[in-house]
């Protein structure tokens, strides 16, 4: 029971005031209810950048090791293409269905008609390509999905010249043949969501890259199978990384954005990647 506000008188000479009741600042409440929330927005807005950050550090990074050294390895890479034409490679120049480019060295994904043209050179065992995947493979499908943009992938075995071994050749041909099926981008995100180690050459085992066709439906065929056991498109997969070479690039994933090579812009992001492929197709 709320008390009286008048005077209480107790006797002669005796009165008590009457309780002071001190009502809440309302509007005070509200001016830090604001704060904390443009300090939580501000904390959000810190903690995105940041990972923004990591991630485009974690790209450039894992680039270093797939960068080709030139003046280091050299004699290497040709020591090791020599070899792998004569453990694999050698035969006809099969190309996979539907290939397009020069030489038909190029798998696209997408609709023709997109205004806007992604090309990836990319080796299924390098680590800065598997970032790279992870980063802006949701934005590059959004866009594809959407008609808006088309990509071409190159297939090469950079990670095989570096570091001996032939899971790149391997897994590439696996891709290729996956492209015979209709399945290859499927494949192509399964490959690089099971991407070993750079240092582990899982991928020069086909029947590891067989069992990881039954993640895409339908892929798993006796014609797939075939294809990659017999090495269908291992010459293709050289040739292209022949271009690759004499192209002069300098390491994987090395990307181009409608003809402008994008890969060594460090404000890239996948946000900035839909926004200048949304301003192509508005011009």
């Amino acid at each position: 029971m709320i008390p009286s506000l008048e005077r209480v008188d107790l006797g002669p000479g005796r009165r008590v005031a009457p309780p002071r009741f001190v009502l809440p600042d309302v509007s005070e409440k509200n001016r830090d209810g604001k704060r904390t929330a443009r300090e939580r927005l501000a904390a959000e807005r810190e903690k995105q950048k940041a990972a923004d950050k990591r991630r485009r550090a974690l790209i450039v990074g894992a680039s270093i090791v797939c960068v080709l050294a030139l003046a280091a390895v050299g004699g290497v890479l040709a020591a090791n293409a020599g070899k792998s034409g004569k453990s694999g490679a050698a035969g006809p120049v099969v190309a996979p269905s539907g290939a397009t480019g020069k030489d038909g060295l190029a798998i696209p994904v997408g609709k023709g008609s997109a205004r806007s043209a992604l090309t990836v050179w990319e080796d299924f065992r390098c680590p800065a390509c598997g970032a790279y995947e992870a980063a802006y493979r949701p934005t590059i499908h959004q866009l594809v999905d959407a008609g808006k943009l088309k990509a071409e992938y190159h297939l090469v075995t950079l990670i095989d010249g570096n570091l001996g071994g032939s899971g790149s050749r391997h897994a590439a041909n696996a891709a290729a043949c996956a492209q015979d099926a209709g399945k290859f981008r499927d494949y192509h995100d399964v490959l690089y969501e099971n991407q070993p180690k750079e240092t582990q050459d899982s991928y020069s085992d086909d029947s590891k890259l067989i069992e990881l066709a039954g993640k895409v439906g339908g892929l798993r065929t006796p014609a797939f199978e075939k294809c990659v056991r017999d090495g269908t498109h291992n010459s293709w997969v050289e040739k292209s990384n022949a271009a690759f070479q004499s192209a002069s690039f300098t390491g994987t994933p090395t990307v181009f954005l409608d003809g402008k090579n994008i890969s060594s812009d460090q404000t890239m992001t996948p946000a900035k990647l839909k926004q200048m492929v949304e301003a192509a197709n508005k011009g």
